[in-house]
């Protein structure tokens, strides 16, 4: 008897995890602007060659306009520069309320970047999201 409601039990606990990951989306919806300039074959996805491409091209405008001694790679100080302009745009965009700081419900309504990608210059060492969530962001 212990070992079938056991076996019931493990049954249930494994389907129930099953249906919540089949709930999870895999990737937040990409911006229609993103896809018109990157989504070649126009299949309303990105492919793994589409992401890079994106990737390669923000990287490139990145080094254009912050890597001042044109090593090829953003220094500490070059970082918070993109970082600081990062965060104005952020809160001319987003802060409705005008008090120069991001609310938790101005966070929120923040569009929400693809896994693996971080601020302005993604994985590759661009500048950070900003303060981690609930804290404001101040200028």
């Amino acid at each position: 008897m212990k070992i079938t409601n056991l076996f019931v039990a493990a049954a249930l606990l494994g389907s129930a995890a099953f249906v919540s990951a089949q709930d999870k989306p895999k990737r937040p919806p990409v911006p229609p602007e993103i896809l018109e300039k990157f989504d070649t074959d126009q299949d309303g996805v990105l492919s793994k060659e589409e992401r890079e491409a994106m990737h390669a091209e923000r990287k490139k405008e990145m080094l254009e306009k912050y890597d001042t001694d044109k090593d090829g790679k953003l220094s500490e100080e070059e970082k918070a520069v993109a970082k600081a302009d990062r965060e104005k745009e952020m809160l001319e965009k987003f802060d409705t309320d005008g008090d120069g700081k991001l609310s938790e419900e101005e966070r929120e309504a923040m569009p929400k970047p693809p896994r693996g990608e971080r601020g302005p210059g993604g994985p590759e060492g661009g500048a950070p999201d900003g303060p981690p969530p609930g804290e404001p962001m101040d200028l």
